[in-house]
């Protein structure tokens, strides 16, 4: 929504004076973010989603390969078992069954080296499976920490200067004041902040302030971005008193 250029002077020397506000544009304008931002929200869940599906589906095709292997490994031992047994037995017979014990070591010799491989590749899934769950510890672990950090001072940031602050696009904070105007509480006054780059920048503000740029040379000086939101809700109270 484009900003008119009022001129006060000649609004004031009407008998009658008005400004035309524009609220029905200001709604629409609202409407459209509001929509924008519930777009953004669904996709980012949807997204989240499919990754926690494809790793679930992951944890599970390990889980069953590992107990697959794991059968196989306790036939094999089975089977040992029943090898070393007519083993035994044939080594009271004649000749002719000492031939058959002879390829009976070999058949437990290649058992013994099957198992034994299967043996190896179960540690590495266990390995695996232990490795994945370590990252996705460490991971959900530096969320955390980070979500404790900026929640207290963000919640009261909000509370202290009845401010609302979320994110919109990429690097990007819509901050947006309520409570400045006494005639009418509800009433937002808002400004979108952009932080992608080392240099900060006000992409746009609702309604105008003259004072702006320095406020945004404050901020690039000093890098405080709360002395920043303290300052424009200043500004913006400053502007509303002016114009009453």
């Amino acid at each position: 929504m484009r900003h008119t250029h009022v001129d006060l002077a000649s609004i004031l020397a009407q008998p009658t004076p008005q400004i035309d506000l524009r609220l029905q544009a200001y709604e629409i304008s609202t409407g459209n973010f509001l929509r924008a931002v519930t777009n953004y929200t669904n996709r980012a869940i949807a997204e989240i989603t499919k990754h926690r599906n494809a790793q679930e589906a992951d944890r599970r095709k390990l889980a069953e390969r590992t107990q697959a292997a794991e059968v196989e490994t306790n036939q094999c031992k089975l089977k040992e078992i029943d090898l070393l047994a007519v083993l035994a037995k044939e080594q009271d017979e004649t000749r002719d069954a000492e031939q058959s014990v002879a390829t009976l070591k070999r058949q437990l010799a290649s058992t013994r080296e099957t198992c034994a491989g299967i043996d190896s590749e179960i540690e590495q899934y266990r390995a695996l499976v232990s490795n994945l769950q370590r990252e996705k510890d460490a991971e959900r672990n530096i969320l955390n920490e980070h979500a404790a950090k900026l929640d207290p001072e963000l919640a009261a940031c909000e509370s202290w200067l009845k401010c609302n602050i979320e994110g919109i696009e990429a690097d990007q904070l819509l901050i947006r004041f309520s409570h400045l105007d006494e005639a009418n509480a509800d009433r937002e006054f808002s400004f979108v902040l952009d932080v992608s780059t080392a240099s900060y920048n006000v992409i746009t503000t609702t309604p105008l302030l003259p004072v702006l740029p320095i406020l945004l040379q404050e901020l690039n000086q000093s890098g405080d971005v709360y002395r920043f939101i303290k300052s424009m809700r200043s500004a913006f109270r400053d502007l509303l008193q002016a114009h009453s």
